[in-house]
Protein backbone atom coordinates (compact mmCIF):
# COMPACT_ATOMS: atom_id res chain seq x y z
CA UNK A 1 0.00 0.00 0.00
CA UNK A 2 2.98 2.33 0.22
CA UNK A 3 5.75 3.23 2.21
CA UNK A 4 7.06 6.35 3.96
CA UNK A 5 10.21 7.79 4.39
CA UNK A 6 13.36 6.64 4.86
CA UNK A 7 13.05 5.26 8.54
CA UNK A 8 15.36 7.33 10.76
CA UNK A 9 18.50 5.47 13.02
CA UNK A 10 17.25 6.70 16.16
CA UNK A 11 14.64 9.00 17.80
CA UNK A 12 15.74 12.63 18.55
CA UNK A 13 16.18 16.35 17.21
CA UNK A 14 16.53 16.92 13.65
CA UNK A 15 17.94 19.64 11.69
CA UNK A 16 15.30 19.67 8.75
CA UNK A 17 11.58 18.17 9.40
CA UNK A 18 9.35 16.37 7.11
CA UNK A 19 6.28 14.89 7.68
CA UNK A 20 8.11 11.93 6.65
CA UNK A 21 10.74 12.22 9.45
CA UNK A 22 7.48 12.82 12.01
CA UNK A 23 5.93 10.09 10.57
CA UNK A 24 9.10 7.52 11.02
CA UNK A 25 9.76 8.70 14.75
CA UNK A 26 6.20 7.96 15.63
CA UNK A 27 6.49 4.62 14.26
CA UNK A 28 9.75 4.01 16.46
CA UNK A 29 7.47 5.55 19.62
CA UNK A 30 4.70 3.36 18.94
CA UNK A 31 6.80 0.35 18.65
CA UNK A 32 8.43 0.79 21.63
CA UNK A 33 5.41 1.88 23.67
CA UNK A 34 2.28 1.66 21.97
CA UNK A 35 0.10 3.67 20.02
CA UNK A 36 -2.26 4.23 22.71
CA UNK A 37 0.35 5.53 25.15
CA UNK A 38 1.98 7.48 22.62
CA UNK A 39 1.17 11.30 22.82
CA UNK A 40 1.44 13.85 20.18
CA UNK A 41 3.01 15.64 22.85
CA UNK A 42 5.67 12.65 22.83
CA UNK A 43 6.14 12.34 19.27
CA UNK A 44 6.91 16.28 18.79
CA UNK A 45 9.33 16.49 21.62
CA UNK A 46 11.09 13.41 20.16
CA UNK A 47 11.17 15.46 16.45
CA UNK A 48 12.06 18.77 18.07
CA UNK A 49 8.59 20.63 16.95
CA UNK A 50 6.16 22.37 18.67
CA UNK A 51 2.42 20.98 19.70
CA UNK A 52 0.95 23.31 17.42
CA UNK A 53 4.00 22.72 13.93
CA UNK A 54 2.95 19.04 14.62
CA UNK A 55 -0.66 19.93 13.36
CA UNK A 56 0.25 21.44 10.47
CA UNK A 57 2.05 18.21 9.34
CA UNK A 58 -0.96 16.15 10.47
CA UNK A 59 -4.76 16.20 11.27
CA UNK A 60 -4.65 13.66 14.66
CA UNK A 61 -1.90 11.14 15.65
CA UNK A 62 -4.13 8.81 13.79
CA UNK A 63 -2.51 9.99 11.04
CA UNK A 64 0.90 9.77 11.41
CA UNK A 65 1.43 5.75 10.43
CA UNK A 66 0.55 6.93 6.71
CA UNK A 67 3.29 9.76 6.75
CA UNK A 68 3.04 11.58 3.44
CA UNK A 69 0.03 9.80 2.10
CA UNK A 70 -0.70 12.58 -0.52
CA UNK A 71 2.64 12.17 -1.77
CA UNK A 72 2.39 8.05 -2.56
CA UNK A 73 -1.33 8.72 -4.05
CA UNK A 74 0.89 11.29 -6.79
CA UNK A 75 3.55 8.58 -7.14
CA UNK A 76 0.81 6.14 -7.85
CA UNK A 77 -1.02 8.22 -10.06
CA UNK A 78 2.07 8.96 -12.14
CA UNK A 79 3.06 5.14 -12.10
CA UNK A 80 -0.22 4.78 -14.01
CA UNK A 81 -0.30 7.56 -15.98
CA UNK A 82 2.97 6.98 -17.28
CA UNK A 83 2.05 3.16 -18.68
CA UNK A 84 1.94 1.99 -22.21
CA UNK A 85 -1.41 2.84 -23.79
CA UNK A 86 -1.43 -0.93 -25.29
CA UNK A 87 -0.56 -2.45 -21.96
CA UNK A 88 -3.35 -4.55 -21.14
CA UNK A 89 -5.49 -3.04 -18.13
CA UNK A 90 -4.33 -5.93 -15.54
CA UNK A 91 -1.27 -5.94 -17.13
CA UNK A 92 -0.76 -2.09 -16.24
CA UNK A 93 -2.87 -2.36 -13.07
CA UNK A 94 -0.20 -5.81 -11.42
CA UNK A 95 2.61 -3.45 -12.99
CA UNK A 96 2.02 -0.16 -10.93
CA UNK A 97 1.26 -2.55 -7.52
CA UNK A 98 4.54 -3.89 -7.74
CA UNK A 99 6.36 -0.71 -8.30
CA UNK A 100 4.38 1.27 -6.26
CA UNK A 101 5.33 -1.49 -2.96
CA UNK A 102 8.74 -1.89 -3.97
CA UNK A 103 10.98 0.05 -1.02
CA UNK A 104 14.95 -0.68 -0.44
CA UNK A 105 16.06 -3.41 1.93
CA UNK A 106 16.81 -1.33 4.41
CA UNK A 107 13.14 0.19 4.86
CA UNK A 108 12.01 -2.92 5.68
CA UNK A 109 12.03 -2.72 9.12
CA UNK A 110 10.02 0.33 9.59
CA UNK A 111 7.75 -0.10 6.79
CA UNK A 112 6.28 -3.53 8.58
CA UNK A 113 5.63 -1.47 11.67
CA UNK A 114 4.04 0.98 9.88
CA UNK A 115 1.41 -1.37 8.21
CA UNK A 116 1.08 -3.44 11.36
CA UNK A 117 -0.18 -0.56 12.74
CA UNK A 118 -2.41 0.40 9.87
CA UNK A 119 -3.92 -3.04 9.56
CA UNK A 120 -3.55 -4.14 12.98
CA UNK A 121 -4.54 -1.30 15.45
CA UNK A 122 -8.69 -0.88 15.89
CA UNK A 123 -8.21 2.89 16.52
CA UNK A 124 -6.76 3.54 13.25
CA UNK A 125 -9.38 1.45 11.47
CA UNK A 126 -11.58 4.75 10.65
CA UNK A 127 -9.14 6.48 9.67
CA UNK A 128 -7.50 3.74 7.31
CA UNK A 129 -10.74 3.82 5.69
CA UNK A 130 -10.23 7.39 4.76
CA UNK A 131 -7.34 6.53 3.36
CA UNK A 132 -8.79 3.30 1.32
CA UNK A 133 -11.37 5.78 -0.09
CA UNK A 134 -7.99 7.57 -1.96
CA UNK A 135 -6.09 4.84 -2.74
CA UNK A 136 -9.19 3.29 -4.14
CA UNK A 137 -10.31 6.52 -5.88
CA UNK A 138 -6.62 6.70 -8.01
CA UNK A 139 -6.76 2.97 -9.31
CA UNK A 140 -10.26 3.57 -10.20
CA UNK A 141 -9.50 7.27 -12.03
CA UNK A 142 -6.86 4.90 -14.37
CA UNK A 143 -9.54 2.11 -15.03
CA UNK A 144 -12.09 4.91 -15.89
CA UNK A 145 -9.54 6.55 -18.33
CA UNK A 146 -9.10 3.45 -20.24
CA UNK A 147 -12.65 1.79 -20.00
CA UNK A 148 -14.28 5.93 -20.77
CA UNK A 149 -16.11 5.38 -18.65
CA UNK A 150 -15.84 7.74 -14.74
CA UNK A 151 -14.35 6.73 -11.64
CA UNK A 152 -17.91 6.59 -10.03
CA UNK A 153 -18.96 4.03 -12.62
CA UNK A 154 -19.38 0.32 -11.15
CA UNK A 155 -16.61 -1.32 -13.15
CA UNK A 156 -13.90 1.09 -12.24
CA UNK A 157 -15.54 1.14 -8.54
CA UNK A 158 -15.46 -2.55 -8.15
CA UNK A 159 -11.70 -2.87 -9.81
CA UNK A 160 -10.61 -0.28 -6.90
CA UNK A 161 -12.01 -2.59 -4.37
CA UNK A 162 -10.66 -5.68 -5.79
CA UNK A 163 -6.76 -3.94 -6.15
CA UNK A 164 -7.37 -2.81 -2.98
CA UNK A 165 -7.97 -6.35 -1.20
CA UNK A 166 -5.11 -7.69 -3.11
CA UNK A 167 -2.63 -5.57 -1.54
CA UNK A 168 -4.09 -5.51 2.01
CA UNK A 169 -4.50 -9.45 1.29
CA UNK A 170 -0.57 -9.77 0.44
CA UNK A 171 0.60 -6.99 3.24
CA UNK A 172 -1.44 -9.16 6.00
CA UNK A 173 0.04 -12.43 4.56
CA UNK A 174 3.76 -10.63 4.83
CA UNK A 175 2.95 -9.15 8.34
CA UNK A 176 3.08 -13.17 9.17
CA UNK A 177 6.40 -14.09 7.91
CA UNK A 178 9.26 -11.65 7.47
CA UNK A 179 10.77 -14.08 5.01
CA UNK A 180 7.93 -14.05 2.55
CA UNK A 181 8.52 -12.05 0.05
CA UNK A 182 6.08 -8.97 -0.48
CA UNK A 183 6.48 -8.82 -4.38
CA UNK A 184 5.78 -12.60 -4.79
CA UNK A 185 2.07 -12.01 -2.75
CA UNK A 186 1.21 -9.08 -4.50
CA UNK A 187 2.00 -10.90 -8.26
CA UNK A 188 0.36 -14.17 -6.73
CA UNK A 189 -2.72 -11.88 -5.31
CA UNK A 190 -3.15 -10.24 -9.05
CA UNK A 191 -4.03 -13.76 -11.05
CA UNK A 192 -8.05 -12.67 -9.81
CA UNK A 193 -7.67 -9.82 -11.93
CA UNK A 194 -6.69 -11.48 -15.17
CA UNK A 195 -8.43 -15.23 -14.75
CA UNK A 196 -11.57 -13.67 -11.97
CA UNK A 197 -12.22 -16.21 -8.96
CA UNK A 198 -14.05 -19.14 -10.67
CA UNK A 199 -10.69 -19.70 -12.19
CA UNK A 200 -8.34 -19.13 -9.83
CA UNK A 201 -10.31 -21.59 -7.23
CA UNK A 202 -10.49 -24.18 -9.85
CA UNK A 203 -6.87 -23.65 -9.81
CA UNK A 204 -6.16 -23.91 -6.52
CA UNK A 205 -8.54 -26.84 -6.58
CA UNK A 206 -6.21 -28.41 -9.21
CA UNK A 207 -2.92 -27.95 -7.69
CA UNK A 208 -4.26 -29.98 -4.01
CA UNK A 209 -2.85 -32.87 -3.37
CA UNK A 210 -5.64 -36.05 -4.42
Amino acid sequence: MGRGAKPSSRVGRRPSTTRGQISDIGIELFARQGFDATSVDEIAEAAGIARRTFFRYFPSKNAVPWGDFDEQLTALRALLSGLPADISLADGIRSALLQFNTFPEDEKPVHRQRMALILHNPALQGYSMLMYEGWRGVIAEYVATRTDSTPDDHFPRTVGWMVLGVAMSAYEQWLTDENLDLAELLSEGTIALYSGVDRFGLQQECSLPK
